[in-house]
């Protein structure tokens, strides 16, 4: 399987989490390919099995811009994403915690539920992740 990690992260937060995502999939034998969204040239969506987008939240709820200019340099929407994020519920509460997650979801009409992490995924919510992780994969091998 050839997957796609594309994230956007300004505090580390959701690089962390992309970069245990990347991991995981690796162990899992599959060949991963990181991109950071706003650095790293364009990709080719059509070229990946699986494309993760991972982006944090961004004031009163917004998706950052540097997402949506990935999304509209992906210019279709591929059937293979599944979504995660990184938020702070001190901002805004559980009403806006994660919203980018839930917006991009939609939007890509995902079929998993999009991964949502307070603030850094080390400690106890390194299992959400795998968690997740496996719940995905499970899927996609499923669907295979």
């Amino acid at each position: 399987m050839r997957s796609l990690v594309a994230y956007l992260s300004y505090s580390g937060n959701t690089k962390e989490t992309a970069e245990m995502i990347a991991d995981y999939m690796m162990e899992d034998g599959a060949v991963v390919d990181m991109h950071q969204m706003a650095i790293d040239p364009p990709v080719d969506a059509a070229a990946y099995d699986m494309i993760f987008i991972g982006s944090f939240t961004w004031e009163m709820g917004a998706t950052p811009d540097e997402v949506k200019d990935f999304v509209l340099e992906v210019g279709y929407k591929p059937d293979n994403v599944a979504i995660f994020g990184t938020g702070e519920t001190q901002f805004g509460g559980d009403e806006l915690f994660c919203l980018a997650v839930d917006k991009l979801a939609t939007f890509y009409a995902s079929r998993w539920p999009g991964l949502k992490i307070e603030q850094s995924p080390r400690g106890s919510q390194e299992q959400l992740v795998e968690n997740w992780l496996e719940g995905v994969l499970h899927d996609v091998k499923s669907l295979a």
